[in-house]
């Protein structure tokens, strides 16, 4: 049985939580939702590691919807570059759930528990959609059913703080224009080409590169992509959301939306475009380039004046996205790995931080950093974890956060661009200090809630340090990770997504 679905795995790791969520809401009882929902996460991130084991050595995996052969039918394209995405996004969605079980109960009203695994299966969905699919149309409508449900998401932390409200219509605003922009880019590609298949899309741009109708297309692409991945300055939705939304969005939607966002552009970027046309290679080196330069140093400037933990790890996520997008703006092999490595490390790093906030917000019923004063006695695992999980923010020799930074200034090196490198460092050491403010109040500040809070269940600990495990085993033993990655570069730096090799599921095609 298992041999007969294997050709269908591209598939099955979006129809699988697709089906899981509207059976959560028909299940009625919250213990009944959550174990569909995480059963069909477990089930999608089996697939996805599969995947990424087949195409780690450049295979491409050609799935057609229908046994309809692209252009014409639907394709899911799968390489080593979403196929990482695949498995970032399916990973954290497995461990945040059983950390989420218990914080839900706290942060969110019973009668909409059902509703939020609903909710959540639908935007795991939408994440792996956009990941999986090779048709941009489909990469629009993906991104708006994970959205849709993600505003949702966040307003069910209204029970905890208003301001969720708040949030979630900012996020739904801004959003909405993102997707605006990004819609109509694709409708000029297609009234530029006739085509929206990638690989499709990508040949017939070749020889028309001068079109002013593809020049518009490209930066309304660009545009709406930033404020899915909220580049500064469109980063306007991002601090409330990550804020406000209940602790376990937070972690999910911190390691997941924003780095399947980067994807989208990455494929955008090297996959449909190319960084030869002169208008692309002057929006990345006058656009992109000081703009996530800036955005390094932004985030974590503001960070450091945050009192609220949440909001201190939402705009050090900022910074995170300027070193993410520093890497793609090099146009090399090495930043263009440097960047997915980091997709994948700050995803591990700021879901298990993110998670840490939830328990101080189980715990002592708030994220301010002044109410933790003490807690590194009171709560030892917890505010261990909130050390390890800083340490590699910084980039700290042993864990993840330092290879990835690693690789980011080697890219650096082979363009030569010292003061980048310098500039890369610098915004590193600024982590320093808001992760010492952090540290500094756990353990050298006397307790406020002496003997008032106590270390949480060891549901909510035990997915944490699995994925602060993984950060330290990323950081010492990378090989892997960083192969898979340096595969996916060279197969974006030749763009159209190009391989040694292609397999083709769902049929030869009609």
């Amino acid at each position: 049985m298992i041999a007969n679905l294997y050709p269908h795995i591209p598939i099955l790791s979006v129809l699988i939580p697709l089906l899981a969520g509207p059976l959560a809401l028909i299940g009625s009882r919250p213990a009944i939702a959550f174990g569909i929902s995480w059963i069909g996460s477990a089930l999608s991130l089996f697939c996805s590691i599969l995947l990424v084991f087949a195409v780690s050595d450049g295979t491409v995996i050609s799935y057609h919807i229908g046994g309809w052969a692209p252009p014409l039918g639907i394709e899911y394209r799968i390489d080593a570059a979403n196929a990482l995405v695949l498995l970032i996004v399916s990973l954290i969605s497995t461990i945040a759930l059983p950390y989420g079980k218990k914080s839900i109960e706290r942060e969110i009203a019973e009668k909409h528990h059902t509703l939020f695994f609903a909710c959540y299966m639908l935007c795991f969905t939408g994440l792996m959609g956009v990941a999986a699919t090779g048709d941009a149309f489909n990469v629009f409508v993906f991104l708006e059913i994970s959205s849709l449900s993600t505003y949702v998401l966040v307003a069910l932390g209204a029970q905890r703080d208003q301001r969720a409200l708040s949030a979630a219509y900012d996020y739904l605003i801004l959003g909405t224009i993102g997707a605006t922009f990004f819609v109509i880019g694709l409708g000029m590609l297609y009234m530029a080409t006739g085509t929206l298949n990638m690989v499709d899309l990508s040949n017939r741009i070749s020889g028309i590169e001068d079109s002013s109708m593809v020049q518009s297309a490209f930066a309304f692409i660009v545009i709406g992509l930033g404020l899915k991945i909220a580049i500064f300055p469109l980063h306007r939705w991002l601090p409330g959301a990550y804020s406000y939304a209940p602790s376990v969005v937070s972690a999910f939607l911190a390691a997941t939306a924003t780095k399947v966002a980067i994807y989208v552009l990455l494929r955008f970027t090297f996959s449909v475009f190319s960084p030869k046309i002169g208008f692309e290679q002057e929006t990345i080196q006058f656009i992109l380039l000081p703009v996530a330069v800036v955005a390094m140093f932004f985030g974590s400037i503001v960070a450091v004046f945050q009192n609220d933990f949440k909001k201190l790890l939402a705009y050090s996520s900022i910074a995170q996205i300027g070193y993410m997008i520093l890497g793609l703006g090099f146009l090399n092999a090495t930043g263009l790995s440097a960047t997915l490595v980091h997709m994948f490390n700050h995803a591990i790093t700021k879901g298990a931080l993110f998670m840490t906030v939830g328990i101080m917000v189980y715990s002592l019923g708030v994220s301010q950093i002044p109410r933790m004063a003490g807690m590194g006695r009171q709560m030892p695992w917890t505010s261990a974890a909130i050390v390890l999980g800083g340490l590699s923010l910084i980039g700290v020799p042993g864990t993840a956060g330092f290879v990835s930074k690693w690789i980011l200034l080697l890219g650096a090196f082979e363009k030569g661009w010292w003061v980048v490198s310098i500039l890369i460092v610098a915004s590193s050491l600024l982590a320093v200090i808001y992760v010492w403010k952090v540290v500094e109040t756990l353990y050298l500040k006397p307790a406020i809630n002496e003997g008032q809070a106590s270390e949480a269940p060891l549901i909510m600990l035990v997915p944490t340090w699995i994925l602060l495990a993984a950060v330290v085993w990323f950081g010492i033993n990378a090989e892997f990770l960083i192969g898979v990655s340096e595969t996916a570069a060279d197969a974006l730096l030749r763009g159209n997504f190009s391989s040694g090799g292609e397999v083709i599921f769902g049929g030869e095609g009609r």
